[in-house]
C-alpha cells in the first residue's frame, strides 16, 4: 500500500454527498438523489474494505496528521486520524451496515416529501460518525460525538409537522447534552492532568507511571463514563431511544442499531487504559450495564408496537456491552456491538418490511399470519431474532456467551452477580423475541383491523391501505435484509471460543489494542490496598476452563429455550393465556406497559420545576421586571428629557437670545473661577 492511507477521505466523502443533496438535491430528480447518496456511502465503504486487504503489512497504530487545529500555550490539538484493530472494525460496521441501510432507505422511502432532505440527513450523520472512530485524540472525538447528536435529532424530526416526532428528536437532544456535560468536563480534566487529550499522548503516560491508580484517574473515568452512559442509552439517560422511534424505520435501524448508540461503549473500549486504573469506575459500569439490560428487558415483555420492542432490546443489549466493558472484557464487548450491528439492522429492517406490508401499520395486535404472505422478511427476520436470542451456531450465541463467561470468571466483586443479572436477561430477551415473532407471523390474521390503529407518522402506505392486500417488500429493501440474515448466521464466528473448538480470532485480533501495557484489575486493586508504587508488569488474559465455559454456554442456552417455550405456549399453543395473566397480576402489567413511569417521573420531578422557573419565576424576575421593566423606565426617561429640551425649541427669537446669554455668562464664570483651564480655542 502507499505511504499514506489518505484517511481524511473517508468522512469527507459522505460530508461532500450531503452538501451536493442538501444544497442542490431540492432540484434533483430522486435517481440522482439516490446516486449520489449511495456513491457518498460506497466509496468509504470499499475504502476501508481495501485497507482491510492490506491490514497485516501497516504498521500499526496508524497516524494521519492532516494539520494543527489548536494551540493555546503548552497545549495543542492536532486536526489527526488515527487507525488500529479496534478502529477497523469499527469503520466496517459504520461503512458496511451504513451502506446498506442507504440501499433499503430508497425503497422504503421512495414515495417520502423530503427525500432529498433525508438522504442528506444520511450522508451527514455517516460524515460525524466516520469522524468519531477515526478521530486520534479526545476533541475531535467529540467533534463527531456531537456532530451524531445533531444528526440524530434532524433525523429522529424527519417527519417535523407531527408533534411526537419534533419532541422525540429535542428530547433525544436535550438528554444527550447531559452526558455531553460529562465528557466535556473529563476532557477538561485530562488536559490538567496530562497537558494532551491525544490518545497515545495519554496512555504512554499512564503506562509509564503504574503507581497511578484511582484518584484523578476515577473522576476522569466516571465522568467519560456519564457521557457513554448518555450516548449508549443507558440508565438513568436511556429514555431518548425508545421515543427516537418515531423517525423513519432506516434511522432506527442505523442511528439506534448499528452506529450511534455504539459510541459510549467504542468510548470506553478506547479509553480502557483509564477505566483499568480505577475498579470502582469498572464496578460502576457493570453495575449500570447489568440493571439496563435487565430493566429495559422487562419492559420489552409487554410492549405492542414492533419498533418499540426492539428500541428497548437496543437498550438491553448495550447494557450487555457496557457490563462486558465493566467487567474488563472489551474484547467480548466490542464483538458483541459487531454482532449486534448485523442483527439488530436486520431486526429493524425486517420490521420496516412488515410496517410497509401493512400499509404503516405498527401495532403487533393487529398483525399475525404474515409468514406465508411475506416469506423473504419471515425468514430473514427469524434469522435475527434466533441471533439474538442466543441461540447456536447464530452470531449473538458467541457475543452474548463471550461476555457472560468473561463476567462468571471476572475478579471484579460485582462480577458473578452481573452474570446472573445477564443471565436472566438472556431469558427474557429470548421470550420477547419470539414473542414478537409469534404476534407478527404465525396464527390467523389480523390485519382486517389495521385500519383502526395510527400507521407509522408519515409513512407514505397509509394512502394503500385500503387498496393493496398485504405485499412483500420489493427487492432494493429485500436484498440488505438477506445481506444482513448472512451475517446474522455467520458474523460470530470470527469469535467462536476454544471450548467450542474455536481460537476467538476476534479476541486475538484486538489484543494488541485490549492489551496494552496497564494494569489489571487485580494489580491495581492490590496497588491501591498497598500503595505500591513499583511497576507492575502488564497482566496476562486468564487461562480459559474450557469445560466452565462450555457449562455455562448449555446453562445460557437452555435459559433462552425456556424463554422461547414460554413464548410457544403463551402465544401460540395457548394465546389467550396472555389476557388471563395479565389480568391476574395487573399491578404489575400496568407497571411495565408503562415503562416504570419514569418518563412521568421526570416530567413531575425535573421538567415541570424547570419550566415553573423558566416560565413563571426567571420570566416573572427578568423578562417582565428587569427587561420589560427597565425599558419602560428608559422610555419614561427619555420623554421626561425630551419634555424638558422641547421647551429650548419655542421659535421665540428672544427666548433664544436669553439662552445665548445665560450659556455666555456660564462660560465666562468658569473661566474666570478657573475651571476653563484645560479648554483650548
Amino acid at each position: 500500500m502507499t505511504s499514506s492511507l489518505h484517511l481524511w477521505l473517508i468522512p469527507l466523502v459522505p460530508f461532500a454527498g450531503f452538501l451536493v443533496n442538501g444544497l442542490l438535491g431540492r432540484r434533483f430528480p430522486k435517481a440522482l438523489v439516490t446516486a449520489i447518496a449511495w456513491i457518498a456511502t460506497l466509496i468509504p465503504f470499499l475504502q476501508v474494505l481495501n485497507i482491510a486487504l492490506h491490514f497485516s503489512s501497516l504498521t500499526l497504530p496508524y497516524n494521519e496528521r492532516v494539520a494543527t487545529w489548536i494551540t493555546a500555550g503548552n497545549f495543542h490539538a492536532d486536526f489527526a486520524f488515527a487507525l488500529d484493530q479496534l478502529t477497523l472494525i469499527m469503520l466496517l460496521v459504520v461503512t458496511g451496515v451504513g451502506f446498506l441501510i442507504h440501499l433499503y432507505s430508497a425503497g422504503y422511502m421512495a414515495h417520502e416529501e423530503g427525500y432529498w432532505r433525508f438522504f442528506a440527513y444520511l450522508n451527514l450523520f455517516m460524515f460525524f460518525m466516520l469522524t468519531l472512530v477515526l478521530a486520534e485524540n479526545f476533541l475531535l472525538m467529540f467533534v463527531g460525538w456531537e456532530g451524531v447528536g445533531l444528526a440524530s435529532y434532524l433525523l429522529i424530526g424527519f417527519y417535523f409537522t407531527k408533534d411526537s416526532a419534533a419532541n422525540a428528536g429535542k428530547k433525544a437532544f436535550v438528554v444527550n447534552r447531559i452526558g455531553d456535560f460529562g465528557f466535556l468536563i473529563g476532557m477538561f480534566l485530562l488536559i490538567a492532568h496530562f497537558g494532551t487529550l491525544s490518545f497515545d499522548g495519554i496512555f504512554s503516560q499512564i503506562a509509564q507511571h503504574p503507581e497511578w491508580q484511582g484518584g484523578f484517574l476515577t473522576a476522569i473515568a466516571l465522568f467519560l463514563a456519564l457521557g457513554a452512559t448518555g450516548k449508549s442509552a443507558q440508565i438513568p439517560l436511556y429514555v431518548w431511544l425508545p421515543d427516537a422511534m418515531e423517525g423513519p424505520t432506516p434511522v432506527s435501524a442505523l442511528i439506534h442499531a448499528a452506529t450511534m448508540v455504539t459510541a459510549g461503549v467504542y468510548m470506553i473500549a478506547r479509553a480502557h487504559a483509564i477505566f483499568d486504573r480505577s475498579p470502582f469506575a469498572l464496578s460502576t459500569v457493570a453495575i449500570i450495564g447489568a440493571a439496563t439490560a435487565l430493566f429495559a428487558a422487562t419492559i420489552g415483555l409487554v410492549q405492542t408496537d414492533i419498533k418499540r420492542v426492539l428500541a428497548y432490546s437496543t437498550v438491553s443489549q448495550l447494557g450487555y456491552m457496557f457490563l462486558a466493558c465493566g467487567v474488563a472484557a472489551y474484547s467480548a464487548g466490542i464483538f458483541h456491538l459487531l454482532t449486534h450491528a448485523f442483527f439488530k439492522a436486520l431486526l429493524f429492517l425486517a420490521a420496516g418490511s412488515v410496517i410497509h406490508a401493512l400499509s404503516g401499520e405498527q401495532d403487533m395486535r393487529v398483525m399475525g399470519g404474515l409468514r406465508k404472505k411475506i416469506p423473504v422478511t419471515f425468514w430473514t427476520m427469524t434469522a435475527a431474532v434466533f441471533a439474538i436470542a442466543g441461540f447456536p451456531p447464530f452470531a449473538g450465541f458467541f457475543s452474548k456467551d463471550e461476555i457472560l463467561y468473561q463476567a462468571f470468571i471476572s475478579p471484579n466483586p460485582v462480577g458473578k452477580i452481573v452474570w446472573f443479572v445477564g443471565l436472566l436477561t438472556a431469558g427474557l430477551t429470548s421470550f420477547y423475541m419470539f414473542r414478537l415473532w409469534y404476534l407478527t407471523f404465525f396464527g390467523k390474521s389480523r390485519a382486517d383491523q389495521a385500519a383502526a390503529h395510527t400507521p407509522e407518522p408519515g409513512h407514505h402506505a397509509e394512502k394503500e391501505e385500503h387498496k393493496h392486500p398485504v405485499h412483500e417488500s420489493p427487492w432494493i429493501m429485500l436484498a440488505p435484509l438477506v445481506i444482513l440474515a448472512i451475517l446474522s448466521v455467520i458474523g460470530g464466528w470470527v469469535g467462536v471460543p476454544a471450548a467450542l473448538g474455536g481460537h476467538n480470532e476476534i479476541e486475538h485480533f484486538l489484543s494488541p489494542v485490549m492489551h496494552a501495557q496497564h494494569l489489571s484489575f487485580e494489580q491495581v486493586s492490590v496497588a491501591m490496598s498497598t500503595q505500591q508504587q513499583a511497576v507492575v508488569p502488564a497482566a496476562e488474559a486468564p487461562e480459559g476452563n474450557k469445560s466452565l465455559e462450555l457449562l455455562l454456554a448449555v446453562v445460557s442456552v437452555a435459559t433462552a429455550l425456556i424463554g422461547w417455550f414460554i413464548a410457544h405456549l403463551m402465544y401460540f399453543a395457548k394465546p389467550e393465556l396472555p389476557a388471563q395473566i395479565a389480568a391476574k397480576v395487573r399491578g404489575l402489567y400496568s407497571l411495565l406497559l408503562n415503562k416504570y413511569w419514569i418518563d412521568e417521573l421526570y416530567g413531575a420531578v425535573i421538567i415541570t420545576p424547570v419550566l415553573f422557573l423558566s416560565r413563571y419565576v426567571l420570566k416573572g424576575l427578568f423578562d417582565t421586571g428587569v427587561i420589560t421593566g427597565g425599558g419602560l423606565a428608559l422610555g419614561y426617561a427619555t420623554q421626561g428629557i425630551g419634555s424638558l429640551v422641547q421647551r429650548v425649541q419655542s421659535g421665540n427669537i428672544r427666548s433664544y437670545a436669553g439662552w445665548l446669554a445665560l450659556g455666555a455668562a456660564a462660560l465666562l464664570l468658569l473661566t474666570y473661577f478657573g475651571f476653563g483651564t484645560h479648554l483650548s480655542f
